[in-house]
């Protein structure tokens, strides 16, 4: 080596920390004469090392592992929330697995989507209870049986509630509003009844005497509820309206046929001179068409139909 080569060599390694070490492939003493590698890897492993000594947090058993068996319920879940693994006492499973048993309660992402009533157990709905019953009425006493509810308060508002899972706590389906009412409950008299029935058309229920108002068009139950009793009010005032084309109303116009306003009862009259009240056996006869204008054709109605007409002329009445 040469003089120059030397010198530099001596001058590098005096410019050379004392913590840094030279070291052959072989991890020998790098003779003085020769190449020295600089290896910084001694240093850095020392100072990675000192840094990556972190603090381990003392972490809590879970809440369930001290929970007593008597303790009070409403007091650890009082509302609504989120399922949590670590107040729950109960070996809850949700999910599935191709082989074993469903995923249990920690980490359970399936557990906390869905909503829980866990809040809502037997003690705590009575203790509600109790705390609502200052804002409450007693019940009439003299509404003590279902037909004098229906009286007194002949309108019946049926709505629904919904409980799901959703952004919102809406749901469409509950503003829908139902009404219903017994059309006996209503003063209206042959004409309006009449003119009732055929504005509410096939809402009218003939077996119960009820009809049924739906409303679903606004957007709250309030605003559906106040519609259907607009409803109901005009039809029942619009019902005892009376137009001058509705006294040109004749006996096929009729919803059911009336004896007492048809061509029948004039002919009876004019037969026998007299008015149809008076008339032998005429109750019966009555009757009779009535059902067979009504009802329809049947094996009955035209057997008592001629039965009727055989007594009402004094006919003889043959046994069948």
């Amino acid at each position: 080596m040469s003089v120059l080569a030397r010198a530099f060599d001596k001058g590098f390694a005096r410019n050379i920390p004392k913590s840094v070490s030279f070291y052959s492939s072989n991890s020998e003493r790098i003779q003085e004469d020769e190449f020295r590698v600089l290896n910084f890897k001694a240093t850095r492993n020392q100072n990675l090392q000192a840094k990556r000594k972190g603090y381990k947090p003392n972490v809590l058993p879970p809440r369930t592992t001290q929970m007593p068996v008597d303790q009070d319920w409403g007091s650890v879940w009082p509302g609504p929330r989120s399922f949590h693994p670590a107040t729950v006492p109960l070996p809850i499973r949700q999910g599935y697995r191709e082989k074993g048993a469903a995923p249990d309660k920690y980490a359970n992402a399936e557990l906390m989507k869905i909503p829980n009533f866990l809040h809502l157990t037997p003690p705590v709905v009575k203790r509600q209870c109790e705390a609502l019953k200052k804002f409450c009425t007693p019940w009439p006493k003299a509404l003590d049986t279902d037909e004098k509810c229906e009286k007194y308060f002949p309108i019946e508002v049926t709505f629904s509630n919904y409980c799901h899972s959703s952004p919102t706590i809406r749901d469409p389906l509950a503003r829908i509003v139902t009404l219903k009412i017994k059309l006996s409950t209503l003063k209206l008299n042959e004409h309006a009844r009449d003119k009732f029935l055929r504005l509410v058309g096939d809402r009218y229920d003939e077996k119960t005497d009820t009809f049924s108002i739906v409303t679903d068009r606004c957007p709250t139950r309030k605003q559906n509820y106040e519609y259907a009793m607009y409803l109901l009010t005009a039809v029942y005032h619009e019902s005892w309206e009376v137009e001058p084309w509705e006294k040109l109303k004749s006996e096929v116009d009729m919803e059911v046929y009336d004896w007492n306003n048809s061509k029948s009862k004039e002919t009876i009259e004019e037969l026998f001179k007299k008015e149809a009240k008076d008339v032998e056996n005429i109750n019966e006869y009555v009757s009779a068409i009535n059902s067979l204008m009504n009802e329809g054709e049947s094996k009955d109605t035209i057997y008592n139909y001629g039965l009727a007409v055989r007594k009402l002329f004094n006919f003889p009445v043959t046994a069948t």
